[in-house]
């Protein structure tokens, strides 16, 4: 299965897209009109996910797949700097929505520290 990214990359060279353009148009090269948008979502949620997932809030709107993807950036152990500067926003703003959605993390951070001789108490929560 390929990624989105790549079939999206794809697409983009395959219409000569430059930064700026729209990466899918209206009827008249617009902004498509928002019951457009979520028919479709609608519709490739349907064909993707199981009965169960599809009543749940998993990705319910467009924008929760972005949540998802930051998330997992910033568990995965991406600098937060690089994670908003793939976002578009700052620093500031991703660790206010996101700070408390990094989890796993502390464990090898604690080794880390170790390493380097200089570890402070810290709490497991």
């Amino acid at each position: 299965m390929r990624s989105l990214t790549k079939i999206l990359r794809e697409h983009i060279r395959a219409e000569g897209l430059k930064p700026g353009d729209r990466l899918f148009q209206g009827e008249k090269g617009g902004i498509l009109a928002g019951s457009v948008i979520r028919r479709a979502w609608r519709t490739a949620r349907q064909e993707v996910l199981t009965p169960h997932e599809f009543d749940s809030p998993l990705g319910r709107r467009v924008y929760d797949w972005r949540n998802t993807r930051l998330t997992k950036w910033l568990n995965y152990g991406v600098p937060p700097a690089q994670v908003a500067e793939w976002a578009g926003t700052s620093v500031a703003v991703l660790l206010a929505t996101y700070a408390r959605c990094i989890v796993g993390q502390l464990p090898d951070l604690k080794r880390r520290i170790e390493a380097g001789g200089d570890l402070p108490e810290l709490s497991e929560g």
